[in-house]
C-alpha cells in the first residue's frame, strides 16, 4: 500500500497544495514563491527519497512568514497522514551531516508526541529571500503537525547558506531512516502498542 498523502490548506494568508510520497525516488516540483525555500524543499525531497509536489500562493507582499510556516504545517500533516498507523516503521532516525565547514545533527522520533529542540544560530537575517529565523518556525510547524519529536543541533558552521541547507538535508536523512520499514518489526515499535 502506497504511503502517500495529499493535503490542501487555504487561509486568508496562504493557499497550499502539497502531495507527498514517503516511498518515492526524490522527485520534486516546488513553487512557494521563495527561491531559497524551494531549493531547501527540493533538497529535502532528493536526499530523503521523498516525492514532493508543493504549490503555494502566499502573501509575500507582507513577508515570507506565513508561506514558510504554513508550508511546514501542511508538510507535517502530510507526513502524519502518509504514515497511517505506523506499523513496521523504524520510528527513530538520526543523521550527522557534513556540508563543507558545516556539521548539522538531526534526530527524529515518530512517537506521536510533538516536540522541537532547535539549537542553531545564524549571523545573517536572510539567505536569498528566506529569513533565517523562519528555519526554526518551519521545523516547529512540521514537528507539531506530524507529532514527531525532532532535535536539530548545529555542531559547527559559519556560512549561513550551508547551515540552513545542512539542517534540511540532515532532517531528510533522519526522516528517511525513521519512516523506513524493518521486517523484524511486527506491528508498532512501542511497548504501549501505539504511536
Amino acid at each position: 500500500m502506497a504511503r502517500e498523502a495529499s493535503v490542501n490548506r487555504t487561509t486568508k494568508e496562504t493557499d497550499i497544495a502539497l502531495k507527498l510520497n514517503i516511498d518515492g525516488s526524490g522527485i520534486s516540483e516546488i513553487d512557494t514563491g521563495i527561491g531559497f525555500f524551494d531549493h531547501m524543499l527540493s533538497g529535502f525531497a532528493r536526499h530523503g527519497f521523498f516525492d514532493l509536489h508543493v504549490k503555494v500562493a502566499g502573501d509575500l507582499a507582507v513577508d515570507g512568514h506565513h508561506t514558510i510556516e504554513d508550508t511546514g504545517i501542511v508538510l507535517g500533516s502530510a507526513i502524519k497522514k502518509a504514515l497511517g498507523d505506523k506499523k513496521g516503521i523504524r520510528r527513530y532516525g538520526s543523521c550527522i551531516l557534513p556540508m563543507d565547514e558545516t556539521l548539522a545533527l538531526c534526530a527524529v522520533d515518530l512517537s506521536g508526541r510533538p516536540y522541537l529542540a532547535f539549537d542553531a544560530a545564524f549571523t545573517t537575517d536572510r539567505v536569498g529571500y528566506m529569513e533565517t529565523e523562519m528555519v526554526k518556525e518551519f521545523f516547529y510547524a512540521v514537528s507539531y503537525r506530524a507529532k514527531m519529536n525532532l532535535h536539530i543541533k548545529l555542531l559547527s558552521g559559519s556560512n549561513n547558506h550551508h547551515i540552513v541547507e545542512g539542517i534540511f538535508k540532515a532532517f531528510a536523512k533522519a526522516l528517511d531512516e525513521a519512516t523506513g520499514t524493518d521486517p523484524r518489526i511486527t506491528g508498532i515499535l512501542s511497548t504501549k502498542g501505539s504511536l
